[in-house]
């Protein structure tokens, strides 16, 4: 029933753009779900707080006390829908957008105040107050929930709209479900270094609830450098109740790191793949460069680095790096990895099918790192010694184009499930004897093993071919992923060609 409310209401939506950019509706159309988000949770706290006579309903502290945001009366979503078909609508919707900022500190400077501008047409800001009227909130948490769904499923929708741009800003929801399920992070701190709209956190507070647990046990701490999706991140977390640490500047993480001193249990990330110009010559004596200085023409490793270098004692994190970083041995990254394998910092990768990422059909993967491998307890789970190995998970037979879609893919539930059982087993949480390499998806490799084939982390090198399969992909798929591999096997051709030029160079 929800995911039917959530296609009917964004078709509606986006019927209503025209031909206005996605990029720029996007902000139109979260902006109003949030503002009618906010007043009905206040407006369903002002109803309780009217059975108590000793409650002051004009009191903004007993609303934020309640972690409900204050809505003065003039931004209240009542009386814009009795204005919505005025001629001056737009304004007042970025009357009301700034007097809820000034009324509620973590909102300040986070709404966007688009909707007065004169090239926007009024009948879009009508049409969408009207639509989001006529959704029925009844003020339980299952109306809040609802909304939330509904602002993940509009956010994902408009990612996809936006082909390559969109993927700068939002991370699949399957991605995002495969490492929150690996990682549990049901307590402690947590930690996205480039976090665009907050999927990870969204999808984090996600599974605590469904395992039972107190979205109050985590800690929330993240940062954007872009200050549009910055905005998108914060109003997403508001609708979930989740007042993280989120902070903005345009220079980017690796360069301005926003918590050089701080630690966190459990990391996640989808930084962007092979940036070139991150900077990386001004950084070149970083203390976060533990396992080598990156590269200044890629940026992949500073951000693996980055993300192992923050981790607490005991913490786990996972990123979503370009195909390339498994295998590359340019500009010493191959020497990066190495001395990762060796100092046991990194703990599985997994390798992922392709047409998962918006704009791209090229395949990418995951990094697991620890910061400790051996046995004991960890955030309440006891864990085997992992030290001198490495779990190698070939996840790219798996996933299906989305219903409606020729070039978007996504994992079933059942296979990220398989995904992160094989992970668990392999710590030792399901006991000693649950875990066992199954050809052609996952195999446990020793250090020695890496060493043999030059510590390239591909799995396809590692869980063999497997059982023969019949291949049923249709031709159209599969001849667009293979020319994606292709293409990324001829840029790494190139890469080695390049590094072999200027070793050779040095020799002359």
């Amino acid at each position: 029933m929800t995911e039917a409310i959530e296609k009917t209401l964004f078709k509606a939506a986006d019927k209503m753009r025209g031909a206005m950019d996605p990029g720029e509706y996007k902000h139109v159309a979260l902006g109003l779900l949030f503002l009618r988000y906010v007043s009905a949770a206040f407006e369903a706290k002002r109803a309780e707080f009217a059975e108590d006579e000793l409650i002051d309903l004009e009191d903004p502290e007993e609303y934020q006390a309640e972690s409900v945001f204050w809505v003065p009366e003039g931004a209240r979503w009542d009386r814009l829908a009795a204005n919505a078909k005025a001629h001056d609508i737009g304004v007042q919707v970025d009357d009301a957008m700034r007097e809820i900022e000034r009324a509620n500190l973590p909102l300040q400077d986070a709404l966007p105040k688009v909707f007065g501008r004169a090239n926007l047409d009024r009948s879009i800001v009508t049409g969408l107050i009207e639509m989001f009227t006529n959704l029925q909130l009844h003020g339980t948490s299952a109306d809040f929930d609802l909304i939330g769904r509904i602002y993940e499923y509009f956010i994902g929708e408009f990612a996809s709209s936006e082909g390559k741009r969109g993927g700068e800003f939002y991370t699949p929801k399957t991605v995002v479900s495969i490492l929150v399920e690996m990682l549990e992070p049901t307590s402690g701190r947590v930690y996205d270094p480039c976090c665009g709209t907050g999927g990870f956190f969204v999808q984090s507070e996600k599974f605590i609830k469904a395992h039972q647990g107190r979205i109050g046990d985590i800690a929330v701490y993240g940062q954007e450098r872009n200050h549009t999706t910055f905005r998108l991140a914060r109003m997403n977390l508001a609708i979930r109740g989740i007042l993280g640490d989120i902070r903005w500047n345009q220079e980017g993480t690796l360069k301005r790191n926003a918590f050089p001193d701080e630690r966190f249990d459990f990391i996640l990330a989808n930084p962007p793949f092979n940036i070139s110009d991150w900077d990386g010559d001004q950084l070149r004596e970083d203390q976060r460069w533990r396992f080598g200085t990156p590269p200044v023409g890629n940026a992949n490793f500073a951000w693996i680095s980055h993300v192992h270098h923050h981790l607490s004692a005991n913490g786990i994190a996972g990123v979503v790096m370009a195909n390339g970083s498994m295998s590359s041995m340019q500009s010493g990254e191959g020497d990066i990895r190495k001395a990762m394998v060796q100092q046991d910092a990194v703990d599985a990768i997994v390798a992922l099918p392709g047409q998962l990422f918006f704009g791209t059909q090229i395949p990418a993967c995951l990094w697991i790192l620890a910061k400790d491998k051996s046995n004991g307890q960890v955030l309440g789970r006891t864990l085997r010694d992992r030290r001198h190995e490495v779990l190698f998970i070939d996840a790219r037979k798996m996933g299906a184009l989305i219903p409606g879609s020729r070039k978007q893919k996504q994992l079933s539930e059942d296979e990220i499930a398989k995904i992160a059982d094989a992970y668990h087993a392999w710590r030792g949480e399901h006991g000693e004897d649950a875990y066992a390499d199954e050809p052609g998806f996952c195999k446990a490799a020793g250090t020695d093993e890496i060493e043999k084939h030059n510590f390239v982390l591909t799995p396809g090198r590692y869980v063999g071919a497997g059982a023969a399969e019949e291949d049923d992909e249709p031709f159209p798929e599969k001849f667009d992923r293979l020319m994606a591999e292709l293409r990324e096997q001829f840029a790494e051709g190139r890469r080695l060609e390049v590094e072999i030029e200027l070793k050779l160079g040095g020799l002359v």
